[in-house]
């Protein structure tokens, strides 16, 4: 659990302090004095029901939305909302949308891709190259003349990710990533979540996947409007069951083997519980 547990010397690279926003027109606020701290090159996974504040607190995040009160912090630095402010944080903040058709508009993945980095400041040369080294990294190369509206869902979901990662951010927001995708695609998108994570990038991630959040993160954040239920690592928040209830969360099936092999005998319950599948099966 590299990115959560950690001394005082941890260098927090997202800080929400006291954040809340309310849209306009409505008189619940979205976000409810909200706060956070995320260590660099952790994994995060936020969950909760629809409404609760996830993707109100990533959009903060990046700039797009701007807290009523309280102020977000990336790199030590309060967020400043004038252009050169915003392009600074969106430079170091990626934030790729549930659905890509929100973030895809040009002709093609490549005009798509090289955008970004040329309102950057990058010229056609250095984005070409930027671009064709993401392509490659992502496996999308033989797609970068294809059109856009061509692609499938799965296709579209990747581009996304490589419109955000060609600008070299330091954090990268995914909001359900997985969703409406396939088993090929969802494997495939989580395979470049992992090695986007391997290379230091701090991962927050929506999710309403308890399985792969249990495995994957390393830290758990759990909303419900709008505030955090609770925050931890996956054994904490997944062992406890009285939250999971209030939150609507099942406990993922890891842990529910586990509770009917240790009922049964099979194996010892004075251990840890498993982080994973794999681990327990090793127990067994």
């Amino acid at each position: 659990m590299k990115g959560y547990e950690m001394d005082q010397r941890q260098e927090w690279v997202v800080e929400a302090e006291d954040v809340c926003y309310t849209y306009e027109g409505n008189e619940t606020p979205a976000l409810n004095h909200f706060s956070l701290r995320i260590a660099r090159g952790s994994r995060v996974a936020v969950m909760g029901g629809n409404g609760s504040g996830k993707s109100t607190f990533f959009l903060c995040l990046n700039g797009i939305r701007r807290p009523d009160r309280g102020r977000i912090l990336i790199d030590g630095k309060p967020v400043s909302y004038t252009r050169k402010g915003l392009l600074d944080v969106r430079r170091k903040t990626g934030i790729v949308f549930q659905d890509p058709d929100d973030q895809l508009f040009s002709a093609s993945v490549y005009e798509d891709m090289s955008f970004g980095v040329l309102n950057l400041g990058m010229d056609e040369a250095q984005a070409r190259r930027a671009v064709e080294h993401t392509a490659e990294e992502i496996g999308l190369t033989a797609l970068l003349d294809r059109p856009v509206h061509a692609l499938s869902g799965g296709q579209k979901k990747l581009a996304a990710i490589a419109d955000i990662l060609v600008m070299g951010p330091e954090i990268m927001i995914l909001d359900e990533p997985a969703a409406s995708l396939d088993q090929m695609h969802t494997d495939l998108v989580r395979k470049v979540i992992a090695e986007l994570s391997d290379k230091g990038i701090t991962i927050l991630t929506a999710t309403h996947d308890m399985d792969y959040a249990y495995e994957w993160a390393d830290m758990i954040v759990v909303m419900k409007d709008g505030e955090i239920m609770r925050k931890g690592t996956p054994k904490e928040v997944c062992t406890d069951r009285r939250l999971l209830e209030q939150a609507h969360l099942k406990p993922p099936v890891v842990l529910e083997m586990y509770e009917i092999l240790k009922q049964k005998g099979v194996i010892s319950g004075a251990e840890e519980p498993p982080g994973s599948m794999a681990e327990l099966m090793e127990r067994i």
